[in-house]
């Protein structure tokens, strides 16, 4: 009897694997979709921001409705990652944050309309080790914010802040009720962008779902419902990049849980306690060795994407930050 229990759980692993990996012809698909929910889940007290989230937004996310035949200026906002607390010193590594801000012209209020992490990037990108728990614990939700006003300098100092177009009243509250919609459903962040390789040709394993790529989402949005939108300056954006040959699907926090996968769980634990938070600084050099030593030497990255586990086989240049130029949809 426990070896057809044994062998129905592994008929099932097999399916449950293919279904996560595999198109409907059953070849892989890349990049791998990411996955949206139904709703999104509660967030676990155990997270906890250094910098509260959305401090002056509505708690809820919600948006103000717009008259329909309002003129509604749109703008094109990016600033250093952290400027209100480091200034420009990320923007001289092109390390940049995007958002979308809004004009009304009869009421003459402006918003300013965000996604990001709801616990910082260090939260978003990897995992911590919880106490009685075996695996890896994540606090990698992402979240849209809108409130009132443009911060013209938070801007304008080491950024950029630009009219990009105008929508009517009417195409606002649409796109308001479209990003409801997306932020319910799409809600973590994925910091990498994995790729096989540094050509223009490469394939792309792995798309990053960041504050760029809600900004990208709405532009695409506001343009198939009519708007007309155009920069006058290159619009570009930062990408984090790791570089690896086809990835190997591993599984989800099942991985922790079973002896047969014991020695799998134990190196993606020890991998993830390098990147764990609130070290000396002789930890962080110690720690920063170790990573480089398991991405470079052992050309390995334990890379999750949609709550499962992957193993990234690492390619020079292994890990790059890139400002480039993406034209609007």
């Amino acid at each position: 009897m426990n070896y057809l229990l044994y062998f129905i759980h592994a008929l099932l692993s097999c399916w449950v694997v293919g279904l996560a990996a595999s198109g409907v012809d059953g070849q892989q698909v890349w990049p791998v979709p990411y996955k949206r929910l139904d709703r999104r889940p509660d967030v676990d007290p155990y997270c906890q921001a250094l910098f509260p989230f959305c401090p002056s937004g509505a708690p809820d996310g919600q948006m103000p409705v717009m008259r329909d035949s309002d003129l509604v200026s749109v703008f094109r906002l990016q600033t250093p990652v952290w400027e209100f607390r480091y200034g420009d010193v990320l923007g001289k590594f092109h390390i940049m944050h995007d958002a979308i801000g809004f004009g009304s012209a009869k009421t003459g209020r402006n918003f300013t309309m965000e996604w990001y992490e709801l616990f910082q990037l260090g939260n978003c990108t990897f995992p911590h080790e919880r106490a009685g728990m075996s695996a890896p614990f994540w606090c990698n939700q992402g979240a849209a914010c809108f409130y009132d006003e443009i911060d013209d300098v938070h801007w304008k100092q080491n950024g950029s802040l630009e009219k990009i177009g105008e929508i009517s009243g009417e195409m606002f509250n649409e796109m308001a009720r479209w990003v409801q919609e997306d932020n319910e459903t799409g809600v973590y962040y994925e910091t990498w962008t994995v790729k096989s390789d540094a050509g223009v040709n490469a394939t792309t394993w792995f798309e990053s779902y960041d504050c760029s790529q809600f900004v990208h989402r709405t532009y695409k949005k506001l343009l198939d419902m009519g708007a007309d939108l155009s920069s006058q300056t290159p619009t570009s954006y930062t990408k984090i990049y790791l570089y690896s040959g086809e990835p190997l699907y591993l599984g989800d926090d099942s991985i922790f849980q079973q002896s047969s996968t014991r020695d799998l769980a134990t190196d993606i634990k020890k991998f993830y306690h390098s990147f764990r938070s609130h070290q000396s600084v002789v930890e962080v050099i110690e720690s920063l060795l170790e990573a480089l030593e398991k991405m470079v030497l052992e050309k390995t990255f334990y890379f999750y994407y949609n709550s499962e586990y992957w193993k990234l086989p690492m390619k020079y240049p292994y890990i790059k930050i890139n400002y480039e130029e993406i034209p609007l949809p």
